[in-house]
């Protein structure tokens, strides 16, 4: 036989060759996860979130072609027309949960709902229940809590009637307590997501992405954009934010810019795994020529956030309000020697490091809905914290470098933490030095 035809002969067989279907191992590994969580989260949280804030039952309403922001939370399905999730307390340990409307696979074999099904009548299966106060997704500051639209909410009305349309209440802090308090399969997922946000930022800022004088900053941001699609994942804030602060601050972020010997880096956003999203930052040094470490002036100044950091980690516990709490750590970073900005990016030429920390919720948003030590979150500021809530620490620290004649580097550090009964405590390694690209 020639060796022509062998070749043909084994390139036939090739083709011919039946290939084996797709597993689907890991979209069904991810599903049942989340059909874990969602479970959980009806058993253990949703009980007190719903008498803490003294309602009845909550309806959330979905339409075809407009899914509710808590979706993903409530377990997905198909909806052909108006859909309902309703969750009623009868007086027993679990709350009722009934798909009314809405049907799939996902849906039906999560296991989370008492009842799924198309055959109902609205009116009759709230008249029967007779609930008191009936929470709807209506918000005026939480967007996460406001997804029953206008048309929405005059059906419902004209379904109801005038009787329970007297009842309607706003479920905004339940929707917040129900998604910040969370159950140990969530914090596995965000730990997890959490790895992962870490492990592509510090591939990002370095040398297997970073060719000083070639690479541009929008380049480092769609290779990390490459990286979420390769590995099915989502993003919490779209394009991630690569930038350079320099002496006058921030002087371009993921666009055409060079990245030059002696840049400042830094790299703030979120990856979105099984409905958790995370919010970090990270910071890396472009070496000049001839070095072999991070100038001194901005290590110092790094190390000067990394100890505002600790200050924040020690004080924060569960218990107060947020608002509260951002008093007692602003206190204590006063009482160890920091300068309290009263603006973000506002310095007041102090000699000494001057800080505005903004540590907010994080978890199903890269912002989340639940308490937040933040000044950008007012109504947030007045929920208690509460233990297994998750927290973005983030702080901002201005330090003079003296290789940039005085100037004030700004180190912002962000990593992502859970409030336990012990305090606050680390969900994967955090950022503990300025990296280096060579």
């Amino acid at each position: 036989m020639s060796r022509r035809l062998l070749c043909l002969l084994l390139l036939v067989a090739f083709l011919w060759t039946p290939v084996a279907p797709a597993s689907g191992q890991e979209a069904k590994r991810r599903w049942q996860r989340m059909a874990q969580i969602r479970r959980d989260k009806f058993d253990h949280i949703l009980p007190a979130a719903m008498r803490e804030n003294d309602i009845d039952m909550w309806i959330t309403v979905v339409k075809e072609g407009y899914r509710d922001p808590l979706w993903l939370d409530l377990g997905q399905g198909y909806v052909g027309g108006v859909g309902y999730y309703v969750f009623t307390d009868r007086g027993v340990e679990r709350i009722e949960r009934a798909a009314l409307g809405v049907s799939g696979y996902l849906l039906e074999r999560s296991g989370a709902y008492d009842l799924v099904t198309g055959d109902f009548d609205l009116r009759e299966f709230v008249a029967e229940r007779d609930p008191q106060r009936i929470g709807l997704n209506m918000s005026h500051h939480i967007g996460a809590a406001d997804g029953l639209t206008h048309s929405a909410y005059e059906d419902l009305v004209d379904t109801l009637g005038e009787t329970y349309a007297g009842r309607f209440v706003s479920a905004e802090k339940l929707v917040s307590d129900f998604r910040s308090r969370r159950v140990a399969t969530e914090i596995a997922a965000f730990a997890e997501a959490g790895e992962i946000s870490r492990e592509i930022a510090e591939r990002a800022l370095s040398n297997e992405v970073i060719v000083p004088g070639v690479t541009a900053l929008e380049d480092v941001a769609w290779w990390v954009m490459e990286q979420l699609h390769d590995r099915g994942l989502d993003t919490s804030f779209g394009m991630p934010s690569i930038y350079i602060t320099g002496p006058n601050g921030v002087e371009a972020t993921s666009n055409e810019r060079i990245i030059q010997r002696g840049d400042l880096l830094m790299m703030d956003w979120g990856v979105g795994f099984l409905n958790m999203y995370t919010d970090m930052k990270r910071i890396a040094y472009v070496l000049r020529e001839g070095e072999t470490e991070v100038p001194s002036g901005l290590r110092n100044a790094f190390d000067q956030g990394v100890r505002v950091r600790e200050v924040i980690r020690q004080t924060i516990t569960a218990g107060p309000t947020a608002g509260e709490m951002l008093e007692r750590v602003n206190a204590a970073l006063e009482e160890v020697g920091f300068d309290l900005m009263e603006q973000f990016n506002v310095t007041s030429g102090s000699d000494q490091t001057e800080v505005i920390i903004g540590c907010h919720s994080v978890g199903n948003l890269g912002h989340g809905i639940g308490p937040s030590i933040a000044w950008f979150n007012p109504l947030r500021l007045t929920f208690e914290i509460k233990p297994s809530n998750l927290l973005s620490i983030e702080l901002f620290a201005y330090t003079a470098n003296p290789d940039w004649g005085g100037a004030k580097v700004r180190i912002p550090l962000e990593d992502d933490a859970i409030v336990t009964e012990r305090g606050v405590e680390w969900l994967y390694p955090v950022n503990e030095k300025i990296l280096r690209i060579r």
